[in-house]
């Protein structure tokens, strides 16, 4: 049977005055990936300062969480219904909106006197970046010639997988030698100079479609986005059977079947044609960077406090012994198109899952308190070359299975996956360590008064600041949490290597089959 295809809508080619030569393709690669390191690097970025503007503002730890988690809401919400505008309306115009809009909301954003102000300069950015995030894929996958294209898109997913990381570095560098407000400052030089290249350099494009926009899609995909997202975000807060948690799980997925019976409904007019996941290549290549984005943030998340709680180390160092795994990842990115040109996109898919559970399966088999950060690093740097392999051949698999004209969909949809494949692996993977720890520190608080116990119950930084009141006991407190910690995340790591191993099965039996290798001029 057949894949049904969308419409064959008529697109304008790039406004370049001809095909772009080499010179101007790296312009672009470079104007796209600045754009892209500033949207990355803001989503973690204010997690290093969460005490700094709970003191300064004044603000709960429910109110700091909301100044966080609100950006990653806001663009998540946005990427298929602005993706699908920049198709329209012209890519470059609103990659340029973005970019002002962005910058202008971290200005604000930086100055803020308020919560409430920091969280509406909050809400912009995400607006903007909702703009950013989707044209900058598109743009590379409407103007590299296909020669070149997956060369480009492998440096965006080096960007996009290990730009977190180095933001979070770079954040945690500003906070310790300058002030929390100084967090805004990189975001908005990589803007600027993101727009300078592009209004210089980036060429416009866009589709010329015989049907009206799909405005009632695009209403419900937000809806249906935001319902689910903050279901991750708010559930491991506020308790998975809090009414808040419940009704965004009803509504997120209410809107969700919603929007598939739509789309399937307009068919070749859908804001995302859902026949085309019929298609095993756009099937498997969203899989994998769900649970890829999923499992890596996942494992971000327990290996910052395994590094302070455990190992003692301070917030900047903690984010250096992060950068070996980030810099893999970012290496891997590059090296995965060749590869793939040699011996197929589904190999080089299956090559990276291979190495991203052999990574998971080494950390959970090895970390221990007293082996400290060696019997971690095998494990990172495994999982890094292997996230980076997976990463490039699954981003071509999707922006490859839409249509040229709708490339802002096909990197919007890149991008929900992502999103959701994050914000659905901190949630599982630390309510996994949560109660792992809980469990494993029961039987250790025997000798301790209760106030104290139950204190120590509540997570490992509980525990260690606990300690010093329970006298002859702090030490025996200290080590029995940070062991508690270790098993605790022990247990989540060997389900996140159960769940990438079922991914590997499954890419690799039911995978969409190798085209024939090109091996790449010497």
């Amino acid at each position: 049977m057949s894949t049904p295809r969308p419409h064959q809508a008529q697109d304008t080619r790039p406004d370049t005055g001809g095909a772009p030569d080499a010179r101007r393709l790296r312009a672009i690669l470079v104007a796209v990936s600045l754009a892209l390191m500033a949207v990355i690097a803001s989503v973690s970025g204010l997690n290093v300062a969460q005490t700094h503007m709970a003191v300064e503002f004044g603000a709960s730890q429910t109110t700091v969480l909301w100044i966080i988690n609100i950006y990653t809401l806001a663009l998540s919400a946005l990427l298929l219904p602005l993706g699908a505008i920049g198709d329209r309306l012209g890519r470059r115009p609103l990659l340029i909106t973005g970019l002002v809009l962005f910058g202008a909301a971290s200005v604000v954003a930086g100055l803020a006197g308020s919560a409430t102000v920091m969280i509406a300069a909050r809400v912009a950015a995400g607006v903007g970046a909702a703009m950013i995030m989707p044209i900058t894929l598109a743009v590379i996958t409407s103007t590299f010639p296909e020669e070149e294209r997956g060369k480009a898109i492998g440096v965006w997913t080096g960007v996009a997988g290990g730009g977190g990381v180095l933001g979070m570095f770079l954040s945690a560098l500003l906070v310790d030698v300058a002030d929390w407000r100084t967090l805004f400052v990189l975001p908005v030089i990589l803007v600027v100079a993101a727009l300078v290249m592009t209004l210089t350099s980036v060429p416009d494009s866009r589709e010329r479609s015989a049907h009206p926009f799909d405005t009632v899609g695009a209403l419900v995909s937000a809806v249906a986005v935001t319902g689910l997202v903050l279901v991750l975000q708010e559930g491991p807060e506020r308790g998975w059977t809090d009414p808040v948690t419940l009704i965004g799980l009803a509504v997120g997925v209410l809107a969700a079947v919603a929007f598939v019976a739509w789309e399937a409904h307009r068919r070749d007019a859908a804001l995302l044609d859902v026949r085309l996941f019929r298609d095993r290549r756009l099937a498997g290549g969203s899989l994998t960077l769900l649970v890829v984005f999923g499992v890596q943030a996942g494992i971000a998340v327990v290996l910052f406090p395994f590094f302070q709680a455990v190992l003692g180390w301070s917030g900047l160092l903690s984010m250096v012994a992060m950068m070996p795994m980030a810099v893999m990842m970012m290496a891997a990115s590059g090296l995965a198109p060749r590869m793939a040109a040699r011996i197929g996109a589904r190999s080089t898919m299956t090559a990276g899952i291979s190495l991203g559970t052999l990574g998971l399966a080494l950390m959970a088999l090895c970390v221990s308190v007293d082996g400290g950060y060696l019997s971690v690093l095998p494990g990172m740097l495994a999982m890094g070359v292997g996230m980076g392999l997976a990463m490039t051949p699954s981003t071509e698999a999707i922006t490859g299975s839409l249509p040229r004209a709708e490339q802002g969909v096909a990197s919007a949809l890149n991008d929900v996956t992502r999103e959701f494949g994050t914000a659905l692996g901190v949630a599982m993977l630390g309510a996994l360590l949560a109660t792992g720890y809980r469990r494993a520190i029961d039987t250790k608080l025997d000798d301790l008064p209760a106030e104290a116990a139950g204190t120590a119950r509540e997570g490992i930084a509980n525990a260690i600041e606990v300690a010093p009141g329970t006298g002859g006991h702090a030490q025996d407190l200290i080590h029995a949490a940070q062991q508690a910690f270790v098993e605790g995340w022990q247990q989540a790591l060997w389900v996140g290597t159960a769940v990438m191993g079922v991914l590997l099965v499954h890419i690799a039996v039911r995978g969409r089959r190798n085209a024939a290798p090109v091996v790449p001029d010497a």
